[in-house]
């Protein structure tokens, strides 16, 4: 027997050692893989919504002008809601929004209320 080969058996360098480390390697890849594929999956189906403002008609009434974000080709629906000064709802709205190739669109939207309401802001959005 060689000297290197004796030297390679006392402290453990054979090739029988590194295949657990190939192996656990390759699965921590795949892993990695997988889970940026269903972030990135994920991420396509979303729905973002921002408030840009509301405007106070009368008692009965709040509009609310938002934008969201949706993949194209997507049919939306979001709720709108209408808050009065203790955060209580007095009005809301579901929309129906058809799909359409814009990435970003913006919706002003007229809320009826049972009281008269302080806040007017989109709750939720999401693909239909």
């Amino acid at each position: 027997m060689t000297t290197a080969r004796e030297l390679d058996e006392r402290y453990g360098r054979t090739g029988r050692r590194r295949l657990p480390w190939i192996i656990g390697g390759a699965v921590a890849a795949l892993l990695v893989g997988a889970f940026g594929w269903m972030t990135v999956v994920n991420e396509m189906s979303t729905v973002s919504a921002d408030d840009m403002g509301f405007t106070l008609n009368d008692d009965h009434s709040v509009d609310v002008r938002f934008q969201y974000t949706a993949p194209r080709g997507a049919d939306v629906v979001c709720v709108v809601q209408a808050l009065d000064e203790e955060f209580g709802i007095v009005g809301w709205k579901v929309l129906e929004i058809p799909a359409s190739q814009k990435h970003t669109s913006a919706l002003d939207v007229r809320i009826p209320t049972v009281a008269a309401a302080t806040t007017g802001l989109v709750k939720s959005c999401w693909v239909a």
